[in-house]
Parts: C-alpha cells; sequence; structure tokens
C-alpha cells in the first residue's frame, strides 16, 4: 500500500516560548532562563509530525500578513508539507504564548490571529479533503468550518481523526462524523462517557504511561518508550499526526507507533519542529 494521504484542517501559529525553573501561580511573576520563537498550532504540528511518519500531507488553514508569516509558510514547506491551499490574510497570524518549566511540564495561551479567518472552506480546500485518506482535525480554528470539512468528508469516504484541542462542547454533527478520536486524559473527562460511546475509535493519551484505545470489538494499554523528557510541549501532536499516517496498519500498530513519535518529540524543544523522521521515532520504539 503506498503512503496515506492525510489532509489536516487547522491552525497554524508563532510559538513565543519562555523557558523557566518552574510555572507561576495566579499573579507571580518568576525569572525566565531563555525566550524562542517557533513554529507552532496545532494542526501544523500535526502535519508535520504525519510527513515526518511517512504520509503526503496537505495544510489547510491560514496565516497573516505579518513578519510571521513568511516564516511559518518555510516552516512547512521546508517539512515537504503541501501548503498550496494555504490562505494568506490581513492582519496577524496566530500566535501562542508557552511557558516550559524545568521538567518539561508547560503552560499556554493561544490568540488565534488569522487561523479565526478559516471560515467557508473553498472548492479547493473541499476537493483536498475528499482526495485524501483521512482529514485530521482539531479545535484552534472555528468550529463551524471543522464541522463543515467532517461532513465532507464523511460523504467522501475520507476517515476523520479528531484531536478536540482546546476542548469545548462538541456539536452533534461532528461527533456523528469522527471516526477516530484522540484526547488527553482531561478532554475524555470534560466531554464525557456519553460522547465517547458514540465514536467508533476512541484513543487517549496519558503521557509517560502511553495510551489506551477502545474500538468496536477490541481495547488495550499501549506503553510509552521511557525517555529523558525535557518539553512536553509538541508531543502530543506529534503522537496525533503519527498516528494519522500509521492507522492504514491497524489500530495497534498505529497506537504503538505513535506513543513512540510522541516520547521521542518530548525529548526535543519545540513544536512542530520536536516531530521525528521514521528512522528517530524508531530509535525508541523497542
Amino acid at each position: 500500500m503506498g503512503s496515506t494521504r492525510v489532509t489536516v484542517l487547522g491552525s497554524i501559529n508563532m510559538d513565543l516560548t519562555a523557558l523557566t525553573d518552574r510555572l507561576p501561580v495566579p499573579g507571580e511573576t518568576v525569572v525566565g532562563s531563555s525566550f524562542v520563537t517557533t513554529q507552532g498550532g496545532k494542526g501544523a504540528n500535526q502535519a508535520i509530525a504525519a510527513v515526518r511518519s511517512g504520509s503526503v500531507t496537505v495544510f489547510l488553514g491560514a496565516v497573516g500578513d505579518d513578519a510571521f508569516a513568511t516564516e511559518l509558510v518555510d516552516t512547512l514547506v521546508d517539512a515537504s508539507v503541501d501548503v498550496t491551499s494555504l490562505r494568506r490574510t490581513e492582519g496577524p497570524s496566530g500566535v501562542a504564548v508557552i511557558t516550559v518549566d524545568a521538567r518539561g511540564e508547560n503552560s499556554i495561551v493561544v490568540v488565534a490571529g488569522a487561523n479565526g479567518a478559516v471560515t467557508d472552506p473553498t472548492d479547493k480546500e473541499l476537493d483536498a479533503i475528499a482526495c485524501a485518506d483521512i482529514l485530521l482535525c482539531q479545535l484552534e480554528i472555528p468550529i463551524a468550518t471543522v464541522v463543515t470539512g467532517a461532513q465532507h468528508a464523511r460523504a467522501n469516504g475520507t476517515l476523520v481523526v479528531l484531536n478536540p484541542s482546546p476542548v469545548q462542547e462538541l456539536p452533534d454533527a461532528l461527533v456523528e462524523a469522527v471516526d477516530i478520536l484522540v484526547v488527553n486524559e482531561a478532554e475524555a473527562a470534560s466531554l464525557g462517557a456519553q460522547v465517547l460511546a458514540r465514536i467508533e475509535h476512541v484513543i487517549t493519551t496519558r503521557g509517560a504511561d502511553g495510551a489506551r484505545y477502545v474500538g468496536p470489538t477490541s481495547s488495550f494499554d499501549a506503553p510509552a518508550p521511557s525517555v529523558h523528557a525535557i518539553d512536553t510541549t509538541g508531543a502530543g501532536d506529534a503522537f496525533t499526526g503519527a498516528l494519522a499516517a500509521e492507522w492504514h496498519r491497524g489500530p495497534e500498530h498505529a497506537v504503538r507507533w505513535a506513543c513512540a513519535a510522541g516520547a521521542f518529540a518530548a525529548t526535543r524543544r519545540g513544536a512542530g519542529a520536536s516531530s521525528g523522521t521514521r528512522e528517530q521515532i524508531d530509535t525508541v520504539n523497542r
């Protein structure tokens, strides 16, 4: 079988990251040790992770006309993500303000910017969804656009993978269109058991403890390889992108591969840039 064709409908941000010994509590100021700007956004992160795991990947989203836009687009192009349908809008690109502590834990504030302009999918964008094996979505763009994309995918035989982050109540139309749900434990609790039960394949990520899969005929736990984590910012996105790229090989292989991809990403700083290639993921997938 050839490479999986993945279309990602989602966000792209510039991540503004401060490193500090510990995360501040509300009202507190702490001293940081360094500051970096890197490409982020859950959609772009997952697109890069999918490419590096071997899929042919198209990204549907938007950047602004600010100084960040060119650097963001170049990052996707350098990763071999297809950006021919990427929108350019007036105003700022999306940004995320991130604080990472000495243990690799993080807190994140996302400002949508151009991501909020991803509405009313064009015919070209709809074609990219219909021609894909998998549509991969998150919730950092308007949810109405995600619903439209997911319904179009379902109508054209494209599998829909949803990572509902940042978590919010899901419209019935979206739940009904989703084939594969990827959530962390907090997101699973927020959505509730009734919503999870309506989706055929549910994967719950559990950080260093790996992931749990629940499907129509089986369930299992997949361990995460033991690694020295320095930054978990992009680990969940690396997991989800890798899962989409490998889904054609079956849930058990895909989830175990995704656990290795997430673990490897936690050993490197940054979001999209932290995803590993197949060869790098193999170094921890043992």
